[in-house]
């Protein structure tokens, strides 16, 4: 396997376990699919988080009440180098009963930093 499909592989692996900790609200094994300063662009509007303590609350707030679970519809490569993998992906919302809350596409950055894989940064449709 060459470094360009090492790399993919490690992002998709972010990105399995990113979902895993997600659901099962864990913002401790969330907070590790990340690196910090972690950044989102989305409705014309840059966030930023500095360390991991909001980053979990701030996500349950944007979901909004009556989300239970999220799931990858896609996780395409775009492109990707020996330390950094970019993803074309969807995932929808649902709510408990299993109706979608909506579905949304994003560009994901995942990187290796000090021989970490985490997701840096994001541009999603989704508020």
């Amino acid at each position: 396997m060459d470094q360009d499909s090492k790399a993919a592989a490690e992002a998709m692996a972010v990105l399995d376990r990113h979902m895993a900790a997600l659901n099962a609200r864990d913002g401790k094994a969330l907070a590790a699919t990340l690196h910090f300063p972690h950044h989102r662009l989305s409705q014309g509007r840059l966030q930023s988080w500095e360390t991991p303590a909001s980053y979990h609350a701030d996500f349950l707030a944007r979901a909004g009440d009556g989300w239970a679970r999220s799931a990858w519809d896609w996780r395409n490569l775009v492109a990707a180098s020996a330390d950094k993998v970019h993803l074309d992906v969807q995932f929808t919302r649902y709510r408990k009963d299993g109706s979608s809350m909506g579905s949304f596409r994003s560009l994901w950055v995942v990187s290796r930093l000090g021989g970490r894989w985490a997701a840096q940064l994001r541009s999603s449709f989704a508020a």
